[in-house]
């Protein structure tokens, strides 16, 4: 007999007769944002991989422990003193976690010592990014993601290669020249600390092309490989760096030799004593909105940087134990039942993660009640909208009138996984909020077809 409920009925009917769920598992958990009443669910107590939908546990607990106002510093200290143009004793590059430092950020602190006059350091020149412990990657990050940007090493110490904020990475650019010779092949930001082997080469237009970049394993060498078509326009790949800190403090180290700066020690790695002088900080934007391309552009470094600076703050260890910890404290006031979840990163990557659709509703319900809601729910994608730093992940999803602008929601993929949980903002009836976890698929980007379609199901119907 059909569901009463033709909303049910058409879910039901909807899942039944999809391939992408013949074989799978299906996680649905639909809840009225007013009051919070389940209005439907199919499979949502099943525990399920989330994907970057564990990003929606990351944020929440960092605004609601850290707060919206919480910003990352970076200090420039001495251990020594500054007569005349020289800094007797060592200098220190201190950080404590910023994901959104910028080579020029390098440069104001290099800067800063050229305006005071300072011309030598008599001593060493050393990174500290003991903030956190030496631990680089999370739990379950698997080999083959290592040289990705979205596999980057967590370090206390990292700089992005421009404003999406992909801490520890360089972009490569691969221009083709002309028909059997080398592309042109350029590193931003420019520098020395990467090595390239260019195994390339430009071909004719009409031939068929395929461009492989890539980064040795333990190593800083980028490898080139394949072939780019003479009217390719360039091609362009985030790759995530060897040892984030030492990449960032070369960074540091070419600053000063601009500002002609020299130093007599060495270049070293290690923590500053207690009493330094402080010569310049610098600080984050806010956590309100560093938290925008977080969630917008689903950043995994930022997933897990605070993850380790929730450790920092509440238990003052910056590790992926210590934080999960604190995030699985605070997640449980919020509506998530960690006795039915498994969580090991804060970014989703992982394959071990399990959560239920039915908690993650219930987060987003709880959440709304927040002083930092209206921040958590700006930094979602917004479905339809083109502007990347607005649609994020979802811009090119849901193009239609009745839809565009109206969903906000998280997206999260990795192999054999797609999810999709959010709000759907209405004039005339109330809000839902929906959570979908489909596991198990061959296909994700006929899972990702499958939850616009349950998107439209719940704009027309309830």
């Amino acid at each position: 007999m059909p569901n009463e409920n033709p909303l049910a009925y058409q879910i039901d009917q909807l899942i039944k007769n999809s391939s992408v769920t013949d074989g799978s598992a299906v996680g649905i958990s639909i809840r009225s944002a007013k009051t919070g009443e389940l209005i439907y669910e199919h499979g949502g107590n099943q525990r399920l991989r989330p994907a970057s939908n564990m990003k929606l546990l990351t944020a929440a607990a960092a605004l609601s422990i850290l707060g919206e106002n919480y910003r990352f510093s970076t200090e420039l200290v001495t251990d020594g003193k500054i007569s005349g143009n020289i800094i007797e004793g060592n200098l220190y590059l201190k950080g404590s976690g910023d994901p959104t430092l910028l080579p020029s950020n390098m440069e104001d602190f290099a800067k800063t010592l050229h305006d005071k006059g300072i011309t030598n350091v008599d001593g060493n020149v050393i990174a500290d990014d003991t903030w956190y412990d030496d631990v680089r990657y999370s739990p379950d990050l698997i080999w083959s993601d290592e040289h990705t940007y979205y596999g980057a090493q967590i370090s206390a110490l990292s700089i992005s290669p421009d404003f999406d904020y992909d801490a520890g990475t360089a972009i490569i650019h691969v221009a083709p020249s002309s028909v059997g010779k080398k592309p042109r092949v350029t590193v931003e930001p420019a520098n020395n600390y990467l090595s390239i082997l260019n195994n390339s080469r430009t071909i004719d237009e009409d031939d068929e092309e395929e461009l492989n970049i890539y980064r040795e394993h333990g190593k800083n060498v980028i490898k080139i490989e394949g072939t780019i078509a003479v009217d390719n326009p360039g091609e362009r790949e985030w790759i995530s760096v060897w040892d984030p800190t030492a990449y960032a403090f070369h960074m540091f180290q070419r600053a000063l030799g601009q500002q002609a700066i020299s130093w007599s020690g060495e270049i070293k790695q290690s923590g500053a004593p207690e009493n330094t002088q402080v010569l310049h900080t610098h600080e984050s934007m806010p956590l309100s909105q560093l938290i925008i391309p977080f969630m917008k552009l689903s950043n995994n470094t930022h997933a897990e940087v605070l993850i380790k600076e929730l450790g920092k703050v509440i238990k003052d260890k910056g590790s992926w134990d210590a934080g999960l910890d604190v995030l699985k404290s605070e997640v449980v006031k919020l509506g998530i039942s960690t006795e039915h979840s498994v969580i090991r990163d804060g970014s989703g990557i992982s394959h071990i993660n399990l959560l239920r659709a039915n908690d993650i509703t219930n987060l987003l319900y709880s959440v709304q009640n927040e002083p930092w809601f209206h921040a958590f729910r700006d930094a979602l994608p917004v479905a339809g909208e083109e502007d990347r730093k607005i649609g994020g992940t979802l811009r090119y999803r849901m193009k239609d009138l009745m839809i565009e602008g109206r969903v906000k929601a998280k997206t999260g993929t990795i192999s054999t996984v797609s999810s999709l949980s959010g709000y759907i903002e209405r004039e005339d009836k109330e809000n839902i909020i929906f959570s979908f976890l489909i596991n198990n698929v061959v296909d994700e980007d006929k899972a990702k077809e499958l939850e616009d379609k349950l998107v439209f199901l719940l704009v027309e119907y309830y």
